[in-house]
């Protein structure tokens, strides 16, 4: 009996260094701020704050228009379990733009020693790239067509055309 509570000592000691090491430690959110069309609201478009991959539990997410926090066309989901120990949330603020104005989804967490602020960008990632790559091709296709004016008009211009007769 004493050799058994001895063992059972022993396994106290190792393992709960062990979980205090793994539930004390704090894992980063990564955050999407997207948007998406709405077809059946007053707002034509929503804000969706993805927060993803964090741990511990608690964490708070807050809108903010030009600074100041919004409260009203906000909703969120709970905390979601992602049965890997870590959790996400998601966050739906629906949305009238206007000109000049600075949309921010603030996240504060264990992890972060400050908030962390993310600005919505009205044009995606995506319709950025399709622009950088019809300008580079559109400046591709001009000095290509330079060249080849300059080209043309080198070699005529040292010719002297002699009638056939």
């Amino acid at each position: 009996m004493l050799k058994q509570e001895r063992k059972n000592e022993e396994k106290c000691r190792i393992h709960v260094p062990l979980a205090y090491y793994v539930f004390s430690k704090t894992v980063e959110p990564y955050v999407r701020l997207r948007s998406a069309e709405l077809i059946s609201s007053r707002h034509p478009i929503v804000l969706i704050c993805s927060v993803y991959n964090f741990y511990p539990k608690n964490i708070r997410v807050t809108w903010l228009r030009n600074g100041e926090p919004r409260t009203s066309d906000v909703t969120f989901t709970d905390e979601l379990a992602n049965g890997n120990w870590l959790y996400q949330i998601h966050s739906h603020l629906e949305y009238t733009p206007r000109l000049g104005e600075k949309i921010t989804c603030m996240v504060e967490h264990a992890s972060f020693k400050d908030p962390k602020h993310y600005d919505w960008d009205p044009m995606p990632e995506s319709d950025r790239v399709k622009i950088a790559v019809g300008t580079a091709g559109l400046l591709l296709g001009s000095v290509v067509l330079l060249a080849g004016v300059i080209y043309y008009k080198r070699n005529r211009t040292g010719r002297v055309l002699v009638p056939v007769r």
